[in-house]
Order: structure tokens, then sequence, then C-alpha cells
């Protein structure tokens, strides 16, 4: 069972933005001469106002959209505001992008790579060497970064990696055409640069997961899984104002985050207490560490770069979905400027999560268990070979879980040969480089308030001696962080490092500071050189865990225009005004990821990989906060004390709840 939420006016000033507000943006635009033939829209959303203008009593704060606008001729860009409310732009900024780097890539300059080289006699002529038909061959339009070319400065180039396709429903990524790379101007269509190394044998295998040649016969073993809530779901939604058991929060949708939550908080008695004012995962980076000439450059953000939310998969109810869904639809603009509309962008249910908690008591004689459900919102997007779904939870407990599903096809190349240091072998002469999923959750915490500090803890043990004599202690050491150059911290499995976002102004019934938890996974950061051109454009990849002041207009973790920026930009610029974060507004910054060794099991396409974070509460309830949750209403299901006279006790025996 699926229902849809249709875009409809706004009447909150963090609703998502209208098909109507986009047009009236673009409508502003023309009127203010912004706009001419050769203007291409990149990127629209909602200027979000200042948390002080939400406040109970701040009045209405006005209504804005942010622009991106990039001009084909002759090329430049802008970066503009324009009141809805007022119906004017108020703000203009003309960029430099010798300086502060290109707007991300545009839809429409995909095709043109592989257009301007069907053309180019050097790549003609390095196709031919290789006995292939330019009418053959797919090439991915690839963002360049920046490396040694001056010639490239203030330029809008692409790179293409080539691929053979053998009939049109064929998945070029098995074949790929390596020892070959093209450098391309998108704007003025020409070819900068191709390299050659001589041809390379093209591996052979079929990549088709959808051929059943490839998957052989489908299995006949799996019986139906129904999941079915008959009184309909235990949420509601109002606009993109979500309510569950005790969470209350807004849902929003930007071209460029994706997905991104507002105002989540948690009902405890007659308080509605805040946590987060917004949470998003604010970049993605994905490093390769394939030095050949041809592949040393491969370095994405698919954030800041091509904007995740604008490839926001149509979610499908029984594929993507399970059990009884809503769907919101998103809107964005196209690069026309007129309004798009992404149907069923966002997938939201609530899910079974196995045991909440449990215990069976021999003195007391009872047995009681309660079940653990959590509430999901997500979106899945696709950018070029990788799909990935994002994933934010909320439990009954007052945990706040985030996972990035990886599923797709692996980056492809020719396999050099046995014991190559940098790749995989994952089919007969098919090669996948190694390389990183990076992402930055940028949290803007407010728990219980806007004053927080953030504590690091480490677990340490103690030595033997007079107040340990049998060496069995062991205890936490807390660091408070109290600058934004103190806060920039690594995750550390072997002392089972935390983070704790307190408020020094809201104590519990103990008299402590109520806190939120950060439990990172602790895997790997950016493995690249630190003297890495990639190092220099995500070094907020680097570190586990930034700690900022609130700013609202910092909100990138690679600054705001990524494509072809030389580095610097995003957090290590916004750290280097080292504000004070102690008992203040903070936002604390999360890099997470994956580093992924493809293994054969990862070909023809990769089941998906996990990772992501948590946040707990510590001492933000006075006691466990789902006490009051029933037990299950299953007829299968009920919970025993000592009255009921059973005779084989508490533990066991007919009736008890299974768990798992």
């Amino acid at each position: 069972m699926s229902t849809s939420v249709r875009a409809t006016p706004s009447t909150h000033p963090l609703d998502q933005l209208t098909a109507d507000e986009v047009a009236a943006a673009r409508a502003v635009l023309v009127e203010a001469g912004l706009v001419t033939g050769s203007t291409r829209f990149v990127y629209v959303g909602l200027e979000e106002p200042h948390k002080i203008h939400l406040r109970d009593g701040a009045g209405t704060p006005d209504r804005a959209v942010r622009v991106l606008l990039h001009e084909l001729a002759p090329p430049s860009a802008k970066d503009v505001v324009v009141s809805l409310t007022r119906g004017e732009v108020t703000g203009r900024r003309d960029l430099d992008a010798a300086t502060d780097g290109q707007l991300p890539v545009l839809d429409s300059e995909f095709a043109v790579v592989e257009e301007v080289l069907a053309t180019d006699l050097q790549w003609l002529a390095a196709l031919a060497a290789r006995d292939l038909d330019v009418a053959d061959v797919r090439v991915a339009p690839l963002s360049a970064g920046v490396f040694e070319y001056p010639e490239e400065q203030g330029r809008r180039i692409l790179r293409g990696l080539a691929f053979r396709q053998d009939h049109p429903g064929d998945h070029p990524w098995a074949h790929p055409i390596d020892g070959l790379v093209a450098y391309v101007d998108v704007v003025n269509k020409t070819v900068d640069q191709v390299m050659d190394l001589g041809p390379v044998p093209i591996p052979e295998e079929s990549g088709n997961f959808d051929d059943p040649a490839v998957t052989g016969p489908m299995r006949t073993t799996q019986k139906p899984i129904e999941i079915t809530q008959p009184e309909g779901p235990s949420f509601s939604l109002e606009g993109n104002l979500l309510r569950w058991e005790n969470w209350e929060l807004r849902v929003g949708f930007d071209a460029r985050e994706g997905l991104t939550l507002h105002q989540i908080g948690f009902r405890d008695g007659d308080r509605l207490r805040p946590i987060i004012h917004r949470a998003s995962i604010a970049e993605m980076v994905v490093p390769y560490a394939d030095p050949s000439p041809v592949r040393s450059w491969q370095n994405y953000f698919d954030t800041g770069e091509y904007l995740v939310g604008r490839y926001a998969n149509a979610l499908e109810l029984g594929c993507d979905c399970l059990g009884d869904i809503t769907y919101m639809d998103a809107v964005i603009a196209d690069e026309d400027g007129h309004p798009q509309v992404l149907r069923n962008a966002i997938c939201m249910h609530e899910e079974d999560f196995g045991i909440l908690w449990k215990h069976t008591d021999l003195w007391a004689g009872s047995a009681e268990t309660r079940r653990q459900r959590r509430m999901v919102i997500s979106f899945f997007t696709t950018i070029g070979n990788y799909d990935y779904g994002f994933y934010w939870y909320l439990y009954l407990d007052g945990t706040i879980g985030f996972e990035v599903k990886a599923t797709g096809v692996v980056f492809t190349s020719a396999y050099p040969g046995e014991g190559y240091p940098y790749a995989s072998q994952v089919a007969p002469g098919l090669g996948a480089p190694f390389h990183q999923h990076l992402f930055s959750a940028r949290l803007d915490m407010t728990v219980d308030g806007t004053t927080n500090s953030v504590e690091e803890l480490d677990f340490v043990r103690v030595p033997m001696g007079p107040d340990n004599p049998r060496g069995n202690a062991f205890t936490q050491r807390r660091t408070t962080l109290r600058r934004e150059s103190d806060a920039q911290r690594m995750a550390d499995q072997g002392v089972g490092r935390i983070w704790h976002v307190t408020n020094p102004d809201s104590r519990n019934r103990l008299g402590e500071p109520v806190a939120y938890a950060l439990l990172p996974e602790g895997q790997p950061a950016l493995l690249a050189d630190p003297d890495s051109p990639i190092h220099r454009r995500a070094t907020f990849a680097a570190k586990h865990l930034w700690v900022t002041a609130y700013d609202p207009a910092e909100r990138y973790a690679a600054g705001d225009f990524v494509n072809q920026h030389a580095g610097g930009a995003g957090l290590p610029q916004y750290a280097a005004a080292d504000r004070g974060v102690e008992a203040t507004d903070v936002v604390l910054w999360h890099t997470f990821g994956l580093t992924h060794v493809p293994r054969p099991e990862d070909w023809p396409i990769m089941p998906v990989d996990y990772t992501g974070f948590k946040l707990k509460p510590v001492g933000f309830f006075d006691r466990n906060p789902t006490l009051d949750v029933p037990p299950s209403a299953s007829a299968h299901c009920r919970s025993r004390t000592a009255e009921d006279g059973d005779p084989d006790g508490p533990a066991g025996g007919a009736g008890d709840c299974c768990s798992d």
C-alpha cells in the first residue's frame, strides 16, 4: 500500500519549494534581465532563514531562493538570491571561475564530451588503432579536478574515459577501453588533450546482470513476505511536518544535498525538546587509488560537482520500499529554470526492528518483552555507475541513525596483471581500482537549545597500583573541545572514542548536563597523501569530526563551488577563524564512509554495502523513555507474570515472546 504527497503552496518557512515558487523565481530573474537564451539554471534551492528567525514570536521570515546561473555566451557565472516575498533580486555575486571554481556539471554537458570526441581526429585515430568504431564507444563525462594544467584555469573541463558498448542494451562498464583519456572544454567544445598510452586488451566477458545468459535461471525457492499495517501507519504528515511516536520534524529536499531533515525534536512529557535544527549529507567524495596516468585524477564530489538530489530515483512500492509506504514528491528546477517534479523522491515508512528491551526475572517471576520499531525516511540517487540510498532512522528510544546503502556497478579498468597493488581483478582481465566513498554529515545541533558543548570520551586503562591492586579498573577520559582548532578529531576504535554534545544549561534529574553521543564507525578517513590535489580539495574528509560555530552561510564541507576549485574551501576555511565552540551554537561535521577493495562478488553488480553513524541520548532522558511502549498486540505474544501460574516458571515455556 502506498500514498503520495504532491506539491502544495508553502505554509511554513522550511516547507519545500513548490512548482509555483520555482516558476516565480524564474520570472523575477527574467524581469531583472539575468536570463537569456543561453542561460542555464545550475541550481535552484530554498534560501533557508536563520534559525533565530524561526523562533516563536520572531515574525514571518522572507521566503527566498538561491539560484546559480551559468551563461554559455560569453561564459560567466552568477550566484543570485531572489526574494519570493518581495518579488525581487536581493543579492547577486558575479563569480570568477579562476578563483571561485566552476559551477556544478550540467546534465546537458554530459553528451557534449562524446559529441566533441566523435569528430576529433586524434581520438578517432586512437579508436582505429584499437579496431573500434566510434559509434560503439560510450564516454563517461567525468569531473576534471585541478591539476598541473594552467591552461585549464577558468575553463569548464571534463575528462572522458571510454567503454565499448556491443549493443543498445549492453552495459559498457564490462568493456573499458584502457590506456586512453581525453580532456574536453565543454563550453568551447574543443579537445585539449588526448592521452593515448597504446592499446590494451579490452575485457570481453558480459556485464549484463539482466541477461539470462549471465544470470542463469531465476531461483524459485523464495516464498512471499508480506508486510501489512491493517490500521495504517502510526505517523502523520501535514505538509512536510512529520509526527511519529514522540518524534516531530520537518522533511525537506534539496537539489544539491537531496534529503534534509529540520527541527528534529522529541516530545518528553509536555515538552517538545529540540535535538537537531538541520541534518543533511553536505558533501561526498569518491577518490580513486590507481596512479595510472589515465586515472590518477579520478576524484568525484558527487554532491558539490554533480548535485545528488537532482538524480533522485522515482521509488516503487515492492521494489525500493516494502510495507505501508508514504511517498513525497520533490520539486527542483530544470536547466531552463522551469519546475521539475521528482515523483516519489522520498519514501517514509515504519518498520519492526527486533527487540526493544526484554527481561526474565527469577526473583519477581516476571517475563517482559517489548519490540523496537523505527521510522525510516529515505531517498535513492544514481550518479553514473553507482547508486546510493540515503536512510535516516528514528527509534523509539530517542536514537537517531543514518545509513548509506551503496550499490550499482564498480568503475572498471583493464586489469594490468597479477599482483597489481591498486586494483582488484573482478572478472577475467577486468579490473576495478581501489577507492573510497566518503560522506560529510552536517549536524546543526540544538540539544535542548543552542548552548551546546562537545566532549571527546576515550576509555583509559588504569595501571595496577594501590588504588587498583588487581588491575581490573578502567575509566573514561573526557576532553572538552573548546575552539575550532581543537575540534578537528580522528575516531579511534582502540579507545572506543565517541563524542558527546552536551548542554550545560540543561540538567537531568541527576544534575548532569543532558547530552547526545555521536557514535562513529571509525573506518579510514581520506587516504590520499596530504600534499595531493585531492587532499587540498577534500580536506574535510581527512578528519572524522569537525566542530564549528554556527553560521548559516557555512553549509558545504568542501565549500560552495567545488567543481575545478583548487582547494582550501569549506571546513578548513571555516575553522581558520578559530572561533570558540564551548557553550555556544555549534555544528558537527562527521566524516564516515567505505574504503572499497572490489571483490569478484561485486561484479557485474554490487550487493549493497553499508556505512553510517548513530546519535544516542546520554542523560538526555531521566530514565528509559520507552517504558510506556505496550506489549506486542500479536496473538502469539503475551507478557507473563507469576500470577499466570505457568508451571514451567518464568523462563521459556509456551506463550513466551520470540525475539530476534
